[in-house]
């Protein structure tokens, strides 16, 4: 009877030692599970906050270089109007120049003009010579 109390108590001692040893194991996993469940939440934040930052500075960086090209093209304006500018004030004078010239050329004909209707008309090929041949002294 002690013998078989004393199996008995070391039965269920064994079993007993089983469902520590089990809950025990189970706890561990248990543990284990929620650790790597933090870690992986830890790291997915950790990777949207670097994925934010990213997108933010590559926004930044688009903005900046919009920004620039936006001045760039505001100068590049800038420079065409005053090379328009330029083209047509030097056409301006070269329009001025080219009317100074006809009003000086229409000027000058007129004065030829009027010159020439005053002077007298010069003598053909010598007095009262027909068809340009002398006949008899000079």
């Amino acid at each position: 009877m002690n013998i078989k109390l004393e199996k008995m108590k070391q039965n269920q001692e064994c079993e007993r030692r089983k469902r520590i040893a089990e809950e025990k194991h189970k706890e561990w996993v248990q543990k284990k599970k929620e650790e790597e469940r933090r870690e992986r939440k830890r790291k997915l934040s950790k990777e949207m906050a670097e994925k934010a930052t990213r997108e933010l500075e590559k926004m930044q960086l688009q903005e900046k270089a919009e920004v620039k090209y936006k001045e760039w093209l505001k100068k590049k304006m800038a420079e065409e109007a005053e090379k328009r500018k330029k083209e047509k004030e030097k056409e301006k004078e070269r329009e001025a120049e080219l009317q100074e010239k006809r009003t000086r050329s229409e000027k000058i004909f007129k004065e030829w003009l009027q010159n020439a209707r005053t002077k007298p008309q010069p003598a053909l090929n010598g007095s009262d010579v027909p068809h340009g041949k002398y006949k008899g002294l000079y």
